[in-house]
């Protein structure tokens, strides 16, 4: 009976001091943060959505209704959250009720891992496998998708649920080779003068991956500490793999459905695609998933790309040593870069909706294939070659991050120049039958008005 008691005094004293420990305020926090950023987030982002487009477009209601046009967005919630939950008679009931948490479920799970801030992420071994763990987490959700158009039980769904499993496979496999190329120059350096890390060992993890794009040595003028610790936008992956990030970001739009990869909900041609037979907080559940999913790739791009959380401040702020009130502060304003960051990347997937037409289903395939892949693969063989290249002749990593920058550039001109000139080319090909048939019925109608006329006698060949 003693050792009993003492065994649960044991047990109720460590229980207490974890549930006081800042490691489980840290989880506390980061979960509460997943679960509640992805529903303000979609609100936000469809705000912004309908003031970007209404602005290009010159659309009304969005400008004008309410103050800055905010009424729109709340009479659309109420009309999401009143209206009636209706699915067809014929449809496999079970399938179709779970495809929606199981469309929105990975998109919930990616939040809990992504580093908002130096103290926003979960403790623990998640973040050291971050990028593996949310490309696995991205491409779950095409099961969502597939169980919605198999489970409405409509033609129209079940095409736009193949349609978006097609395209998923398809784009995740240059996504994921497009981030090979940020964790190789991780591997470049780590264990170099200053940089973190063993020789030659690089990193998968975000935070990891951040702290390689932050090259700041303490210099002890105080205006320039603040200002450049843990800031060093020269020192950002954007400038050395652009290419890298622009073929990531098109496999975003394609992974997130978003126009000009819009084909599984293409509504000329689908009625609604996979959503044909959803209505009320069934459907919002996909459309929250959708925006949850821009905000996903969005801060993948900043992570890996564009410094994370890094900003005037916040390095030197939350530097160990440093009073708790001006480490809050340094948190507060590491989200806000971070999430700013964000939003910005989440504008240009508006701004190309509202720009781009939609792609033809060959277009689709045939970027992905045929340009997105070997561009990946090259880049990969490249970026190999130019460090064994630089690192034989003894010359320093700086000299390989210059020179894989400048023909990463180049390269990124070419890229663009090249798909401009497959686009027209695939084009004028799929219209060629058309004007054809046109310059046929314009040659028949010229020879049979020549025969009207008086005078004139046409002979058949």
């Amino acid at each position: 009976m003693h050792s009993a008691i003492v065994l649960a005094d044991a047990i109720g004293s460590q229980l207490y001091h974890w549930i006081f420990s800042p490691l489980f305020l840290q989880f506390l926090v980061t979960l509460l943060f997943a679960i509640l950023f992805p529903i303000t987030s979609a609100a936000i982002i469809n705000y912004l959505e309908r003031k970007v487009m209404a602005w290009m477009q010159d659309r009304k209601g969005p400008l004008h209704v309410g103050p800055h046009g905010s009424l729109q967005l709340l009479a659309d919630i109420g009309k999401m959250f009143t209206k009636e939950d209706v699915h067809a008679a014929q449809t496999d009931k079970a399938i179709f009720l779970l495809a929606p948490s199981a469309f929105i479920a990975p998109v919930i799970a990616s939040f809990a891992v992504l580093p908002f801030s130096p103290f926003l992420g979960l403790p623990g071994t998640a973040l050291a496998t971050g990028i593996i763990y949310l490309v696995a987490m991205s491409s779950l959700d095409v099961i969502g998708v597939v169980m919605a158009g198999w489970g409405s039980n409509n033609k129209y769904s079940l095409i736009g649920g193949l349609r978006a499993a097609a395209q998923m496979i398809s784009y995740e496999l240059p996504l994921v080779l497009a981030l090979v190329g940020v964790v190789m120059l991780t591997s470049a350096l780590a264990g170099s003068p200053g940089y973190a890390g063993n020789a030659s060992i690089g990193t998968i993890s975000l935070k990891e991956i951040m702290t390689f794009q932050n090259t700041w040595k303490d210099t002890g003028i105080g205006i320039l500490d603040f200002i450049f610790k843990g800031f060093t936008p020269w020192a950002w992956f954007i400038l050395v793999q652009p290419l890298m990030l622009l073929i990531y970001y098109v496999c975003g739009l394609a992974e997130t459905n978003r126009a000009p990869f819009d084909l599984p909900e293409a509504e000329s041609e689908l009625v609604a695609g996979f959503l044909t037979e959803y209505s009320g907080l069934r459907w919002a559940m996909f459309f929250l998933g959708e925006y949850g999913n821009m905000t996903i790739v969005s801060a993948i791009t900043t992570s890996l790309f564009l410094g994370g959380w890094s900003g005037p401040g916040v390095g030197f702020l939350t530097a160990s040593g440093m009073a708790f009130g001006w480490q809050i502060l340094g948190n507060i304003l590491g989200v806000i870069y971070f999430v700013t960051k964000v939003y910005l990347l989440c504008v240009i997937f508006i701004w190309i909706r509202s720009t781009l037409p939609r792609l033809r289903a060959d277009q689709l395939m045939q970027f992905a294939w045929l340009m997105l892949i070997p561009a990946t693969l090259g880049n990969i063989l490249l970026t190999g070659l130019l460090y064994l290249a630089v690192s034989g002749l003894g010359l320093s990593n700086l000299v390989f991050l210059i020179v894989t920058g400048a023909i990463n550039w180049i390269l990124l001109i070419g890229f663009i120049y090249l798909v401009g000139r497959a686009t027209v080319a695939t084009t004028r090909r799929a219209q060629a039958p058309a004007i054809r048939a046109r310059a046929r019925q314009a040659a028949l109608a010229h020879v049979a008005q020549l025969a009207k006329a008086p005078g004139v006698e046409v002979k058949p060949r």
